[in-house]
């Protein structure tokens, strides 16, 4: 069989597998096809371009999958569901104890978790986002710590290499992990690809995961993965828990919290 023969078939094996499955990942194509990973990126820059696939963190997506509108400025995304970000943000704050370190990822839900937040002196809480560090500083006695690095002024939160080197010596008890995306099969993505890079570095400091997001992200696919939805220990949402998101959550054994 020819190079040329032995590449389309490869190619052709991977657009029924992207169809199937909704996404695939570069490791695991390179070792079934006994190729270089190198090899499989050329097969799916192959698939992008020809509108079959969109790249992701280690990989590719289908298509048809991927949400592919504009990143709302965080003004818009204060005033999306705001009802229930509140309630989630009471509830996810009440899950934190005293004598506890945690980490607020970016994002208006997890605003709602520091505006709860009981203003303890044995609650220390690390952020990247400069609107959670205005709302702590008005608590007297709680302990913050801000990450640093560049910001950006989308979502007036940094990011960079500073930001995650910051992460490097540290663990913390639990991290509230924010949303863009939250899919069965293709996990917990973001938008943008910065913030996906950090928010790995924030689950390997932490001791607990704990997504929060309101019900309208399930099913949402962004371009850049952060981790598989079988990673994280718990998730905080409002009442509408899909059936499939209560299966999946009996079969990866993350807890459920309905705010």
């Amino acid at each position: 069989m020819s190079v040329t023969r032995d590449t389309s078939e490869r190619r052709q094996i991977i657009t029924t597998l992207v169809r199937e499955r909704g996404s695939v990942q570069v490791t695991p194509l390179a070792e079934r096809f006994g190729v270089s990973m190198q090899t499989i990126r050329k097969d799916l820059h192959y698939l992008t371009q020809r509108g079959v696939a969109e790249r992701s963190y280690g990989g590719a997506i289908l298509a048809g999958t991927v949400n592919v509108t504009a990143e709302p400025a965080v003004e818009a995304k204060r005033s999306i569901h705001s009802e229930e970000k509140s309630r989630i943000g009471r509830l996810a704050a009440a899950m934190v104890s005293p004598g506890e370190s945690i980490v607020l990822d970016s994002g208006t839900t997890t605003l709602q978790i520091a505006q709860h937040l009981a203003d303890d002196e044995d609650i220390t809480v690390l952020t990247n986002d400069l609107d959670i560090l205005a709302v702590l500083a008005r608590k007297d006695r709680i302990n913050v710590v801000m990450l640093g690095g560049a910001l950006r002024r989308k979502n007036r939160a940094f990011y960079g290499a500073q930001t995650v080197g910051a992460l490097d010596d540290l663990r913390v008890d639990k991290l509230f992990l924010g949303v863009d995306g939250f899919d069965i099969e293709c996990g917990i993505t973001t938008h943008y690809e910065p913030e996906a890079m950090l928010n790995r570095k924030m689950v390997e400091a932490a001791r607990e995961v704990i997504a929060v997001t309101d019900s309208s992200k399930f099913g949402r696919v962004c371009l850049h993965r952060i981790i598989d939805i079988a990673e994280i220990d718990d998730l905080v949402t409002d009442e509408t828990v899909p059936d499939t998101i209560r299966a999946a959550g009996d079969r990866l054994d993350f807890r459920i919290h309905r705010a």
